[in-house]
């Protein structure tokens, strides 16, 4: 693990409360560790759908082209056995 370095967030008194629920009810350790959970399940999925938006530019036609001339070429070069 990297080094920890600590930060002050401010929140309203009803979101504090629901993470001071989360802590008690879902057994968390500290609020610490119910915002750093939060903080790392937002950025998986922000990553999640940044791949999901590039994915969609491919054009699958166009790779499996690219792909099977790549292959052809690598055969190519093979040694027969």
């Amino acid at each position: 693990m990297s080094s920890i370095a600590k930060v002050a967030v401010s929140l309203d008194q009803a979101l504090l409360r629901k993470v001071d629920e989360l802590v008690r009810a879902r057994g968390f350790e500290s609020r610490s560790e119910v915002i750093r959970t939060a903080i790392e399940e937002k950025i998986r999925k922000m990553d999640r759908r940044r791949l999901a938006r590039e994915c969609a530019k491919l054009v699958p036609k166009f790779e499996r082209a690219l792909a099977e001339e790549g292959l052809a070429e690598e055969a190519a070069a093979w040694p027969e056995y």
